[in-house]
């Protein structure tokens, strides 16, 4: 089913957010994934305890935050890679298909956007460097309304911005909790679970459920 527009969340969907740790994986060991995968939920531990206090702080400080926790629960981690782990975070690699789908996508004529918890420098960095910029029409993030998803003002965006209602945006995003915000607001959804995650959320189902990119819109 085609929409008149599409709109992605960026890390996790576009953007790999393992692929920092990665880069390091030889200096690092055989903790690398674990490291990684603490590193991610402690980012979203904060982002979500942020908007429940209305205390907001900014994800690229979010992200050093868990990042230094990450080091603190595995002290077995050379902390000296603090700061290339988050000079790599800048540039995040995209997923493989990522490129040609939107792509295609826009060929069709949709509109296409990112809506994420990133901050602009940090959304801008990492569009840059996959050469997305060409593709997207607009660049949403959480610091205009300074709250993080799944707060229903943040998918508001979309609808302010672009004047049109929810019923018209297909939402793409791999975290399963970010679709059920998005479905609650009223967005078509497509859940990319591409690691095989078992479903949840179960009163906010998506409309349809890929591996990855591929296919969308076709």
């Amino acid at each position: 089913m085609r929409h008149a527009a599409y709109v992605f969340d960026a890390y996790g969907t576009l953007f790999d957010v393992h692929a920092a740790v990665r880069r390091h994986a030889g200096e690092i060991g055989p903790q690398g994934q674990l490291f990684s995968e603490l590193w991610r939920a402690k980012q979203l531990e904060y982002s979500w305890v942020s908007t429940l206090m209305g205390h907001y702080a900014d994800f690229w400080t979010l992200t050093e935050r868990g990042l230094d926790f990450a080091f603190a629960k595995m002290p077995g981690v050379d902390r000296r890679l603090r700061q290339p782990l988050l000079d790599a975070y800048w540039q995040l690699d995209c997923y493989e298909e990522v490129p040609g789908v939107l792509k295609a996508l826009k060929a069709s004529g949709a509109r296409l956007a990112i809506l994420s918890n990133g901050s602009p420098a940090m959304l801008e960095s990492a569009i840059r460097s996959s050469a997305l910029d060409t593709v997207l029409d607009d660049v949403l993030s959480v610091e205009t309304v300074r709250r993080f998803k799944t707060d229903q003002s943040v998918y508001e965006m979309v609808t302010n911005a672009w004047r049109i209602y929810p019923d018209a945006v297909s939402f793409q995003s791999s975290n399963r909790w970010d679709i059920a915000g998005a479905r609650r607001f009223g967005f078509h959804t497509v859940w990319l679970n591409r690691t095989g995650q078992p479903d949840e959320y179960e009163d906010f189902p998506p409309d349809l459920i890929l591996p990855s990119l591929s296919g969308l819109g076709s």
